[in-house]
């Protein structure tokens, strides 16, 4: 079974002490970091590049909350790649962390990847990241998604006027939900990387704790099953991990939500939405844990949960003080 805990990250830019085992001779490897405006599909595309699922997907906005990292071997390359919060105009404490979060993981990347949704084009966001990326002295990539529902003539305009804005070091032109242009973006970025020994085993495809993981599954099943009634602030917390001598995991998980009505809703009339909840999340951590995982939910009303340091800690973001 799959350990529940990963080894403490490696700080970006830096060479492990020592070579791991499957390191090959004249090895490479370094981080990628993905930006862009809310919903323009990075999720889906580390997923797409990583092979497996390692973040979160939804239609709702802003899903990915903290820095998801997958892992990549291409080649004699590790590509350790980060999924980024979108980047959007902060309103509240919690929308301050997570655009922190993001160009965080940008300046500390080997190269930065800007994901545009070409169906959106440029709008205000995509105009705000550019203005910033300009200040990020990194190799700059342009990925420009969706290709599929475009005409190829719009493609090439949006791609020549993103260059003329803010030049890029090279364009990729990709459908991350389909997988065009996915493998020559991932050998791209695989010769971007610094040279070095790889910074995680040969088989590690995330460096999330399984109980993060498994946290974040059981919020995108909730998604996925009130995205239009359950508002945008409603978390989940793994509070315990049990091993059970038939190899088996016992999961017990608090789901947090603000009022008793939200409550309600997440319950459902007999509980019947809980249960589908759990049902759909069930079977994708028994995916990741590699066991039998028998799972147990919990709804708490916590008001103003989204000021509390300790969740950001959870959720692993930087309490915005202020």
């Amino acid at each position: 079974m799959a350990d529940e805990t990963q080894d403490e990250m490696p700080e970006a830019g830096r060479a492990a002490p020592s070579a791991l085992p499957g390191t090959p001779e004249d090895a490479r490897a370094g981080f990628a970091a993905l930006i862009g405006a809310p919903n323009a599909g990075k999720s889906t595309l580390l997923n797409s590049l990583v092979g497996t699922k390692v973040s979160i997907v939804s239609r709702k906005v802003q899903t990915t909350r903290a820095l998801v990292r997958g892992i990549v071997i291409e080649g004699k390359a590790q590509i350790v790649l980060v999924d980024t919060p979108g980047i959007f105009a902060p309103k509240r404490r919690l929308d301050r962390a997570m655009v922190h979060s993001a160009w965080s993981g940008a300046s500390d990347a080997d190269a930065v990847c800007l994901l545009v949704d070409a169906r959106k084009g440029v709008d205000e966001e995509v105009e705000a990241v550019l203005a910033r990326l300009k200040d990020v002295r990194r190799p700059r990539i342009l990925i420009l998604n969706k290709i599929d529902l475009i005409p190829r003539e719009r493609l090439l305009e949006l791609a020549a006027g993103l260059n003329a804005t803010l030049p890029f070091e090279q364009t990729f032109m990709i459908s991350a939900l389909k997988g065009d242009g996915i493998e020559a973006l991932r050998r791209a970025l695989a010769a971007l990387m610094p040279a070095g020994p790889w910074l995680y085993p040969e088989d590690q495809v995330s460096d999330a704790p399984l109980r993060m993981l498994a946290a974040e599954i059981t919020r995108e099943k909730i998604y996925d099953r009130l995205h239009e009634e359950l508002p945008y602030r409603s978390t989940v917390e793994t509070d315990q991990w049990q091993v059970r001598p038939d190899g088996s995991v016992r999961i017990e998980q608090t789901i947090f939500v603000e009022r008793e009505s939200q409550r309600s809703i997440v319950l459902g009339k007999g509980g019947q939405t809980i249960r589908s909840i759990g049902q759909a999340a069930r079977i994708e951590i028994a995916e990741a844990a590699e066991a039998t995982v028998h799972l147990f939910l919990h709804v708490k009303v916590r008001e103003n949960w989204a000021d509390d340091p300790a969740r950001y800690r959870e959720m692993g973001l930087e309490f915005p003080r202020g």
